[in-house]
């Protein structure tokens, strides 16, 4: 799911806030310790980000678009603004931020105005308050890719110190990245695992109710149940599931059971 629309709890930026000489990996740290998932990270590192690199002179919002090869493009984001325009981004196909992440190479629009390259997105851009954008990859050492995308309201926005200072903050949020990463497969391995345990309890309950019904042995029950999953194109553990739910009168068991 798209972080953008659930909003970020913005705990890191008021952390951040409230302890302003607090080390920066320190915070980091913290942000990926105290995030529920990885949709609540992104958002909450966008949120930091935006806080942490917003000057004087210069207010900027924050993306952060992560692509992987087995959930495909995940996104958070500092504000609605900012997730519409990458989510656009992403369904043109092109931009910034996809330059960034495909040349690995950081990417700077000075003058979203005058830009010649990615017109049409541009011109969205424009019309929604953009003046500038900054996108800065995330190394992360793997098939993963990661980009920050920062969004400046007004033209020339990004100067060279923002820059090298975009790009500092990126090698800190890359490491912090690399660790929610983990954490997510670890977690998501966890629920597979859960979820395959379940499967199977629920496959050998019915088979035993199978061979109950049938007085056969267990191997017969198992063809029975393959077969009807076979035959039905239904899934062994829906089958199964209905067999559970057949012996309480909750479904009829005839209904994959009846050739």
């Amino acid at each position: 799911m798209n972080s953008a629309e659930r909003g970020p709890t913005r705990t890191a930026s008021a952390g951040l806030a409230a302890h302003p000489n607090q080390d920066l990996g320190v915070t980091l740290q913290d942000l990926v310790l105290e995030s529920v998932d990885l949709d609540e990270f992104l958002a909450e590192l966008a949120t930091l980000a935006a806080a942490a690199l917003t000057t004087a002179s210069n207010a900027v919002s924050c993306g952060v678009t992560v692509v992987t090869r087995k959930k495909g493009v995940t996104t958070g984001s500092s504000d609605e603004r900012v997730g519409a325009l990458d989510e656009l981004q992403i369904e043109f196909g092109d931009g910034p931020c996809l330059t960034a992440l495909r040349h690995n190479s950081v990417v700077l629009v000075v003058d979203s105005r005058h830009e010649s390259r990615w017109i049409d997105y541009m011109e969205a851009v424009w019309r929604n308050g953009v003046g500038a954008i900054l996108a800065v990859p995330l190394d992360l050492d793997g098939e993963t890719e990661a980009v920050m995308n920062l969004y400046s309201t007004t033209p020339h926005g990004f100067t060279g110190p923002d820059v090298t200072a975009a790009e500092e903050f990126a090698e800190g949020a890359a490491t912090s990245l690399r660790l929610a990463l983990k954490i997510s497969q670890l977690r998501n391995a966890k629920d597979d695992l859960t979820a395959a345990m379940q499967s199977r309890s629920t496959i050998d309950t019915a088979v035993g109710i199978v061979m109950a019904q049938n007085r056969c042995g267990r191997d017969t029950a198992f063809k029975v149940l393959t077969r009807a999953s076979n035959s039905r194109n239904v899934k062994l553990r829906d089958i199964a599931a209905h067999v559970i739910a057949s012996v309480s009168g909750e479904t009829d068991p005839e209904a994959y059971f009846d050739e």
